[in-house]
């Protein structure tokens, strides 16, 4: 929002200044601003693409649907948010390709790292598996990955059982979910699983 009214005011005493030097050497300038603002409306007309992205852009950062530095998706595009400007929004993937996405074409904005994100993992066990046993490794694995010292600052909720999920044709689906700060969740669920396999190769239980 700095960035922008700092834009506007800049726009703005720089046309203050060029009227006001123009009409020091005595040129009438009422003809001049009808002359802009004809010059303006046929731009209006050319432009409203550029006029509809300057717009969502606006409300996209009053609104503050996302900022820099959070992951969303903006239709099938997703990756860090590295700019915002009125116009348009740049992303960068996690291929390092970098997305750059007029606000005007934008029809939904997902954003996956506002305020906090979630671990949300399915995982698929044998049936021959004891259920019981199962969640109570998860269980432990979750709340030893909340209390070490390396991770817990990452974490708000340890990742926990939640239901059995499916039934599918060679496997129980089992649902695990968690919460953790902004951008960790990846790094979580992927320590999480590290731990999981490890665990279960230990206790027998098969994937």
């Amino acid at each position: 929002l700095i960035r922008i009214f700092h834009g506007v005011f800049y726009v703005l005493i720089w046309i203050m200044v060029v009227i006001m030097v123009i009409s020091e050497f005595g040129v009438n300038i009422g003809p001049l601003l009808a002359g802009a603002g004809i010059v303006g409306l046929a731009f209006g007309f050319g432009g409203q693409y550029l006029i509809r992205d300057i717009i969502s852009g606006l409300f996209i950062i009053l609104e503050n649907h996302y900022r820099v530095g959070d992951v969303v998706c903006l239709d099938e595009t997703c990756g860090l948010v590295e700019d915002i400007t009125l116009r348009m929004t740049t992303l960068r993937d996690l291929d390092g390709v970098v997305h750059h996405v007029p606000n005007g074409e934008i029809k939904k904005a997902s954003n996956l790292s506002k305020y906090f994100s979630r671990v949300n993992l399915n995982i698929g066990i044998s049936y021959n598996s004891d259920l019981e046993k199962v969640i109570e490794v998860v269980n432990r694995v979750g709340k030893e990955l909340a209390e070490d010292p390396e991770w817990k600052d990452y974490i708000k909720k340890p990742p926990q059982f939640l239901r059995v999920d499916d039934f599918a044709d060679s496997a129980v689906i089992i649902k695990i979910l968690g919460e953790t700060h902004p951008l960790k969740k990846w790094d979580v669920t992927g320590e999480l699983r590290k731990r999981l396999k490890i665990a279960f190769d230990k206790e027998g239980i098969e994937i």
